[in-house]
């Protein structure tokens, strides 16, 4: 489960969203399995594709998949959570901890030519659940 992160905890944008609309950082993330101390790889089954939900989905170094996953998440009725770097890396997580993204799905609907936007609960197999951004 996710909790709020304070703003003044958000680093800048990872290098795929930093030109995205919405974009509000990232912030330190460890899954509910953490393996403290641990360099542990994960594949990212979307990219940063905020209208897209996505499934981080846990590997080996040389991307064979082991039984863990996570899916994005809303943080807020507007504040998703979306998993990085691009679609199918294969990437290392020092500590078993990522730096997902913030992404404001207002902002960026709007950007967007949209007239509004929310985060919504939605599903990324093989993850059981993740989020989006909705766009109206």
């Amino acid at each position: 489960m996710l909790t709020q992160v304070k703003a003044e905890e958000l680093a800048p944008p990872s290098s795929d969203a930093l030109q995205m609309a919405g974009a509000k950082g990232v912030f330190a993330f460890t899954p509910v399995d953490w393996q403290a101390g641990e360099t542990t790889w994960w594949l990212d089954s979307d990219g940063v594709a905020p209208d897209v939900a996505g499934c981080h989905i846990g590997t080996d170094e040389d991307g064979n998949v082991n039984g863990r996953m996570f899916g994005e998440a809303c943080l807020t009725d507007v504040v998703l959570v979306e998993s990085n770097p691009g679609k199918g890396v294969v990437h290392a997580h020092s500590n078993d901890t990522g730096h997902p993204d913030q992404f404001d799905c207002l902002k960026w609907c709007k950007a967007s030519g949209n007239a509004t936007g929310r985060c919504e609960v939605a599903s990324a197999p093989p993850c059981e659940q993740s989020a989006r951004c909705v766009c109206q």
